[in-house]
């Protein structure tokens, strides 16, 4: 599969959308091929989203090739799509940083080209988006073209339909790109349709529609009428060879569907549909990993992955993988819990594999829900489940839970359900950025009456903890990491750890580390290095971020000085938390330092280089901890 760059024939003289319009469609077709080669290339080497961007390289040419861009808006839903987009939009020299430590993004970035219309990351945000500028436009009496390319999974999203809703209601000019890889259509159907739906949309039979209702509306007593039934003759045969039924009734002109990867076909579909005015949906049929065996064989592992074989498709960390991650862990707890108790039931948003649950689901298919893109409607799902006794555990990662906040607080929290939520990727995640990263779950969820919000020092403990959880008779969140776990050894049998108890793993008289989750090991460490400069240092397993243990307000007492560790925002952390409880309970002459990440969207890059750099590792904790002693 490999392509060597010098043999490259036309990707190396793309260096803005301009150049696409002085290559013929032959032409084209072997630059859709460059471009994939390209992909794989740079892929196998820095991991990505290699599926759903494969799937899309016919529609990004032929979108940059018929519009006008960037005056014309192309805004791409999530995003995880866009790297050909990157690759033709003069990145192409730049493109082998991808999703590393200060190089391009893996989603579209406003800061990094002007072809990039809106920063993206979490699904269903681009008809919103899209009918905003929309309608800033007309305002403006601007008739640019704004296109959103949304695939069928955010089409699961309520704020989709949300935008449909209102894009249909207000008929401003808004072209919404289908991208659908899932969807199962009957070949005939599907050639009927595009052939129906081409020839519909061309200027000259819209012309002659439009002449045609002119003149049957001028007819004296009997012409409204006559078009009115012309009307729906029309629309029943439309909606009868088209599953465009849905969109017809949100007011959208439907079109489609059309074989997204035949680039005549496309081209000369957003020629005729870039005359049209009002909204308009172009179902555009893909396939996800397109021209690269193992990702059409595997979409759903090769949506995101990291480095691999391009020969094979193999990773290249299967042989680093002796220590399970705590996601695996995860997984593997819920089955064997799920054995135990009947009333088990997990519940995930689009992500049953990278959340550990396939296996529940396959074993408990009856007790298993994923809800796709829909994180509102699976907390609330799962208090529904709560209110009739089970015990749903709620599998979301913790950027993404962020999108359900108000059914966390209204749905689950006031009515003080026993709804367990299993936060995965709390903290730095990595090359995925600012908009995966999980460092503010600390703070949006440890305000909220009835919440206890526990994080785990290692994957035995995260076992105890689900155990725990599944006792509760109100909600509870549990915190863990991205990665491989710390390696030590599981218990067979669980113990139920006291809710609000920390544990004091080492005591200290100079000073105490209070550390939450992930930070507890480097803090450990820091410890043992400061015990060889002659400093006795305690370290406490906070593992509840609440309740606060208040036993912590005692033992800083008997220290004087506290660094508080955690892998999330700084306000309203534990940091402040543990202000908080200092002050409650009137402990005075402590100095408080905290270490966490600061006031801004984290980068992305490997995680051990953020934890580095913003002070998260035993290095870090060692020089804050003898910094905090000088005062």
């Amino acid at each position: 599969m490999r392509q060597e760059k010098n043999k490259e024939r036309f990707l190396e003289k793309v260096n803005s959308p301009a150049d696409l319009k002085n290559l013929s469609l032959p032409e084209l077709d072997v630059l859709a091929g460059e471009i994939r080669q390209r992909i794989i290339e740079t892929v196998s080497r820095t991991g990505g989203h290699l599926a759903p961007s494969l799937g899309v390289v016919e529609l990004t040419l032929a979108l940059h090739y018929v519009f006008d861009t960037p005056r014309d808006k192309i805004l791409w839903d999530v995003g995880h799509q866009a790297y050909a987009h990157k690759l033709i939009t003069g990145r192409r020299d730049r493109f082998h940083t991808l999703r590393q430590y200060g190089g391009l993004s893996g989603f579209p970035k406003r800061e990094e080209s002007p072809f990039d219309t809106i920063n993206t990351g979490h699904s269903s945000t681009s008809l919103s988006a899209g009918l905003g500028i929309s309608t800033a436009k007309s305002l403006k009496g601007e008739r640019d073209k704004i296109i959103a390319v949304i695939g069928d999974g955010s089409m699961t999203a309520g704020m989709a339909f949300e935008g449909l809703n209102q894009a249909g209601e207000t008929e401003k000019d808004l072209i919404v790109v289908l991208n659908d890889n899932a969807m199962s259509i009957a070949p005939n159907v599907g050639a009927f349709s595009s052939f129906l739906s081409r020839k519909m949309t061309g200027k000259r039979f819209v012309s002659v529609k439009k002449e045609l209702e002119s003149f049957i509306r001028s007819l004296p007593g009997v012409g409204e009428n006559i078009l009115n039934l012309v009307r729906k003759s029309e629309d029943s045969l439309i909606t009868f060879f088209t599953p465009g039924m849905l969109f017809e009734a949100f007011k959208f002109k439907y079109i489609g569907p059309i074989n997204g990867h035949r680039l005549d076909l496309l081209i000369e579909t957003f020629k005729n549909i870039s005359h049209l005015r009002g909204p308009v949906l172009l179902h555009v049929l893909t396939v996800k990993g397109k021209g690269y065996a193992p990702a059409e064989k595997d979409p759903a592992h090769f949506h995101g992955v990291g480095s691999f074989e391009i020969a094979t498709g193999t990773s290249q960390k299967d042989s680093q993988k002796a220590v399970p991650s705590y996601t695996s862990i995860f997984g593997q707890t819920m089955v064997d819990l799920g054995q135990r108790n009947e009333q088990v039931f997990a519940i995930t948003a689009a992500m049953p594999e990278g959340t550990g649950l396939t296996q529940f689901a396959k074993m408990f298919p009856e007790r298993f829900l994923d809800v796709g893109i829909a994180e509102q409607h699976a907390v609330t799902f799962a208090a529904g489940l709560a209110l009739e006794g089970f015990r749903p555990v709620v599998a979301i990662y913790s950027t993404f839970l962020q999108r359900a906040y108000d059914q966390v607080i209204h749905d689950v929290c006031l009515p003080n359900l026993p709804v367990i939520f299993a936060i995965d990727r709390g903290g730095l995640v990595g090359e995925d950025g600012p908009t995966h990263h999980g460092h503010f779950d600390i703070t949006y969820l440890r305000s909220l009456p009835n919440m206890t919000f526990m994080a785990p020092k290692d994957e035995n403990e995260l076992r105890h903890m689900l155990f725990s959880a599944l006792l509760s008779k109100g909600p509870v969140a549990i915190r863990y990491p991205r990665g491989k776990g710390v390696g030590v050894p599981l218990e067979k049998e669980y113990r139920e750890i006291p809710f609000g108890k920390a544990e004091l793993l080492k005591k200290g008289k100079d000073l105490l580390l209070v550390a939450l989750g992930s930070m507890v090991q480097p803090a450990l460490e820091a410890s043992a290095r400061l015990e060889n400069d002659g400093i006795s240092a305690g370290v406490v397993n906070c593992r509840f971020v609440k309740p606060l243990d208040p036993r912590i307000g005692e033992w800083a007492g008997e220290t004087g000085f506290v660094l508080v560790v955690e892998e999330g925002i700084r306000q309203g952390g534990l940091g402040g938390a543990v202000l908080e409880l200092l002050n409650d309970h009137r402990v005075e002459g402590v100095r408080v330092r905290r270490v966490g990440l600061p006031d801004k969207f984290v980068e992305q890059g490997p995680t051990a280089l953020l934890r580095k750099k913003y002070g998260l590792d035993a290095e870090g904790i060692l020089k804050e901890a003898k910094n905090l002693l000088k005062e």
